[in-house]
């Protein structure tokens, strides 16, 4: 659907460079400070969940692109991609070479799941969008893959785990694609691999104009954090417990508390029954 009138990104007030990405749009909207740690550069450690989650995605790219990867060449096709730009991450996880061929393992249980999703439309993958609504704030996303639908087009966001709240990061591409398209995306869908989960929103003008708002918000708080050497508001939540800024933070400590707390029983119970480890 085509914008009309045309769209007009909200004014913001200059200053420093910002460069805001999806994740940590959706990061700002959890927790300010800790969207403003990480455009100072403080990022938490590579977690092995989000590597087999990276190299799985990675994996779905090379399908779409290239076409169905054999499972005699699946090894091969993933320590490609792992040198073509994931070694750092693999180094700082400090995996051992024999410690690999698991990750894999799970990367092909993944890749078995979505080998059975069509792929009907497809008009590209890890497709990137950016946007410059006003002199350093620049935009980015990438979307994971692009199809034809309803006389326009469906993005669509591939999650290897739980889907969790996908909203705010499905209207950000929506936005984006309307800024650099000149039109609105038709479906915008976060589909799990690992679960089988789906979300979709059919996004509106209205709901374009209410993100473009709403972002213009975030990037005018983060410029005034940055010209006062500030701090925003800490908001506590599941998230906390992966922060880089937990250490001093009062809010983080008591939201990972309560989360300890509420594993606790579960873990005494599981030890009761002679269960090895936490009930899954």
């Amino acid at each position: 659907m085509a914008l009309d009138p045309p769209f007009r990104f909200p004014p913001i007030p200059s200053g420093d460079e910002v460069v805001l990405s999806a994740s940590t749009f959706v990061t700002y909207e959890r927790c300010p400070e800790q969207a403003l740690g990480r455009l100072r550069g403080v990022y938490g450690p590579e977690s092995r969940q989000s590597f087999v989650g990276g190299l799985a995605h990675r994996v779905f790219a090379r399908h779409l692109s290239d076409g169905p990867i054999d499972p005699d060449g699946l090894v091969m096709a993933c320590r490609e991609e792992i040198g073509a730009g994931m070694n750092p991450k693999l180094a700082s996880l400090g995996l051992r070479p024999s410690e690999l061929g698991s990750v894999i393992d799970e990367v092909g249980e993944l890749y078995a799941r979505f080998r059975t999703m069509g792929v009907d439309g497809f008009q590209g993958a890890e497709v990137s969008l950016e946007s410059e609504p006003a002199p350093g704030v620049i935009l980015r996303g990438m979307v994971d893959a692009v199809f034809e639908a309803d006389g326009g087009f469906r993005l669509v966001d591939w999650k290897t785990g739980g889907i969790g709240d996908p909203a705010d990061q499905l209207a950000f591409y929506a936005l984006l694609w309307a800024m650099e398209r000149d039109e609105i995306p038709a479906v915008t869908e976060a589909v799990s691999v690992g679960t089988g989960e789906r979300y979709e929103q059919v996004p509106t003008r209205m709901d374009v104009d209410t993100m473009a708002e709403r972002v213009a918000a975030a990037v005018t708080a983060l410029r005034e954090a940055f010209a006062t050497e500030g701090q925003l508001a800490r908001r506590a939540g599941p998230w906390c417990r992966w922060c880089p800024l937990l250490d001093g933070c009062s809010e983080g400590a008591a939201a990972t508390a309560l989360l300890d707390a509420a594993v606790q029983p579960v873990a005494s119970a599981a030890s009761r029954n002679g269960c090895a480890g936490p009930i899954t």
